[in-house]
């Protein structure tokens, strides 16, 4: 995963690949916790991240992503039932979660169709989102 931090925050990840692209010495120590932390998450030692998060975006999706960060670790929400608290149509929480700037920090993974799985923008697409799925104990609900 290639992160970006700014002003002590963390603004985006990329996950070109599962480990963290461990950043030079002298960056942003908020770079090196979040590798630390992404390391002992996909370890299987971490089911909570503890990180200054910056989502650069519109209000709504700044909102969108707190919603999504609330999601406990192995368990899901559908689109519907966060659109409901954010009072916006379901649609727009799906885009929204496709422009999500810090994947798998920000577990948009968790979020769900009615009825499917909905998508996941990140690289590997719904492949990995069954992944993330599987690997935090919520693979019940795919079966």
């Amino acid at each position: 995963m290639r992160l970006t931090a700014s002003h002590g925050a963390i603004i985006a990840a990329d996950w070109t690949e599962t480990d963290c692209a461990i950043p030079p010495k002298g960056s942003a120590p908020e770079l090196e916790e979040a590798c630390n932390q992404l390391s002992a998450y996909f370890s299987g030692n971490l089911t909570e991240f503890d990180l200054p998060l910056r989502v650069e975006a519109s209000e709504f999706q700044q909102k969108l992503c707190a919603a999504i960060a609330a999601i406990p670790f192995g368990q899901t929400r559908t689109y519907g039932d966060i659109a409901r608290d954010l009072g916006a149509p379901p649609q727009a929480v799906g885009a929204g979660c496709g422009g999500n700037p810090i994947p798998v920090i920000i577990p948009c993974h968790r979020v769900l169709g009615a009825n499917s799985l909905g998508g996941f923008s990140a690289r590997g697409g719904v492949e990995s989102k069954v992944w993330l799925l599987r690997f935090e104990g919520a693979a019940g609900l795919l079966i």
